[in-house]
């Protein structure tokens, strides 16, 4: 039995226990500046206090004993001492370079300790922790300079993959993007992960958990959470939810929505209240329990641990809760459908079975002038118009790249995206270069689209571009043409959609991440062929 089928058997027969902090727990042992160091970083020039996931090198036995502590108190799952262990966030304690050996370090106590206690028909698992970093993509540091971010989709992947590369080195058997306060971050590290399973030729399930900024249940970046689930199920979690953020009472309504919506497991492991005056978390272990209890008593979680301020005496109590009462049905099929469904700061679902990408009623030509003048400003008071007049994705074209440059096109988007009357909807990047939809779609939060597509260079070529736009979480907008042109007739379309149709079985990838452009209107016989031949493709229109 593979370990996803293991624990899809555990998901379908209990509540999954998870640990809680490791932090707290870390800070009860009071350690000083010099257990940090140890003796391997005796002489490191920047004080090391606090790095945590340092730890894991300099004092590996303290942090199995933590694990020890959880998997005795019933975890199911014990996250890696890793949450801070990306080169960006180790950066700075000056030990960005040791990214990679910490991650690993990390995941072979937690292996050790998960195996010690595994046995008699029980197997324990590790999730590998991956932080959010405390730097955003999406964030503006400087209002007043909208071309300046604190991080870019480069770093932060390239980051992400190192991390990610250690913790399934050193024997992870989950991978958990948790904390997620930027939907581009978590995007970026998402990419990471799919790009290293792809190498690797491996199957890792993944655990994608945001946490919430406010009583909206919005993520820091401004997304609501509708678009966030939106934004991020191109990976196929193996389970979505919520970490952090408050104590469980609060964030009752936010997972409400996640279990509502999520097509696959729900993860919930909330604070134990909130800091006091003194930065301590007042909720004992039975109180958080019984805070947790209406999440059992609902039906609305797989999975459940504790966050900021938890210990193994808190998982301990909310493990005999949970063994009272069954899972969410995770098989269940949710009122939610995401067919159709596309995002920036909030979802947009298409009517009528088609998106329309060219509004009739407004003109492009003064959007794109002002973009090939570089009045950046002004494209952006455009293209707020043209959001607020009824188109609800905004079609940015980029047909000439002599006259848009992909500088250009990333100084537009610094400005757009500040403003969150543009950024709440989800975008059409329209440009044949490649390079261009990289610049864009590493720069979007949300599920947009991208493309045109088609088949001029062939089925391999077409399968590669697809594909390259699904794992940023896009939907590729494809054109009706092959080899020998576009097609003209009826007799044309048919055969070109049939054999992209094809290709989309035949290499397991989603129709519905398929927009159409028929470039006939909705009354055409073909549109009708399309919906009653190629189940889920969008037509555009």
């Amino acid at each position: 039995m593979t370990t996803r089928e293991h624990l899809n058997f555990l998901a379908e027969n209990q509540i999954i226990i998870l640990d809680g902090a490791m932090g707290s727990v870390i800070q009860v042992l009071n350690l000083d500046e010099n257990s940090y160091r140890g003796s391997l970083f005796k002489n490191h020039p920047v004080p090391l206090a606090g790095c945590n996931d340092l730890l894991c090198l300099t004092r590996p036995g303290a942090i199995g004993a933590i694990h020890d502590t959880y998997l005795e108190a019933g975890a199911d799952i014990i996250e890696t001492c890793s949450f801070n262990s990306t080169s960006i966030s180790l950066s700075d304690y000056g030990l960005g370079h040791l990214s990679y050996e910490i991650s690993a370090a990390a995941a072979e106590i937690a292996r050790k300790s998960a195996d010690k206690f595994s046995g008699y028909g029980k197997r324990r698992f590790v999730a590998g922790s991956i932080g959010p970093t405390a730097k955003g993509a999406s964030l503006y540091p400087d209002i007043n300079n909208p071309g300046i971010r604190s991080i870019t989709w480069d770093q932060l992947e390239t980051s992400y993959y190192d991390n990610v590369r250690g913790l399934l080195d050193g024997g992870a058997d989950i991978l958990l993007v948790e904390t997620v306060f930027d939907t581009l971050n978590a995007k970026a590290a998402l990419h990471a992960i799919t790009r290293l399973l792809e190498e690797r030729q491996i199957d890792i399930p993944i655990i994608i958990s945001a946490t919430a900024a406010g009583d909206s249940g919005r993520l820091l970046s401004g997304q609501a959470l509708e678009a966030f689930l939106v934004s991020i199920l191109h990976v196929n979690p193996w389970a979505v939810g919520l970490n952090c953020s408050f104590h469980a009472p609060k964030l009752l309504p936010h997972l409400r929505i996640i279990s509502d919506m999520a097509p696959c497991l729900v993860s919930f492991y909330p604070n134990a209240g909130v800091p006091n005056k003194y930065g301590r978390y007042d909720e004992t272990p039975a109180i958080m329990a019984n805070n947790i209890e209406p999440f059992f008593q609902e039906n609305l979680v797989n999975i459940i641990g504790g966050c900021c301020g938890s210990s193994p005496a808190h998982i301990s109590e909310i493990a005999k809760k949970a063994q009272n009462y069954p899972p969410r049905d995770a098989k269940k099929q949710n009122s939610y459908n995401f067919w159709g469904v596309f995002s920036g700061l909030e979802p947009y679902r298409i009517p009528h079975n088609s998106i329309q990408l060219r509004d009739p009623d407004i003109s492009l030509n003064e959007f794109t002038e002002a973009l090939e003048k570089g009045e950046y400003e002004e494209a952006s008071d455009i293209a707020r118009d043209i959001i607020e007049s009824s188109s609800s994705v905004l079609n940015i074209e980029i047909f000439d790249t002599k006259k848009i440059s992909e500088d250009a096109l990333n100084s537009f988007l610094d400005y757009a995206l500040m403003n969150p009357y543009i950024a709440k909807a989800p975008f059409f990047i329209n440009c044949p270069e490649l390079s261009f939809l990289n610049t864009a779609l590493k720069r979007l939060q949300g599920r947009c689209l991208a493309g045109c597509i088609n088949l001029k260079d062939g089925d391999e070529e077409f399968l590669g571009k697809i594909r390259l736009i699904r794992n940023y979480g896009a939907a590729a907008v494809v054109q009706l043409i092959d080899e020998h042109g576009i097609a003209v007739s009826n007799e044309r379309r048919i055969e070109i959609a049939k054999r992209i149709y094809q290709l989309l079985l035949d290499n397991n990838y989603p129709a519905d991440n398929i927009v159409l452009d028929p470039l006939v209107s909705d009354k055409d016989p073909f549109c009708k062929w399309i919906q009653d031949n190629c189940p889920g493709i969008i037509l555009a229109l």
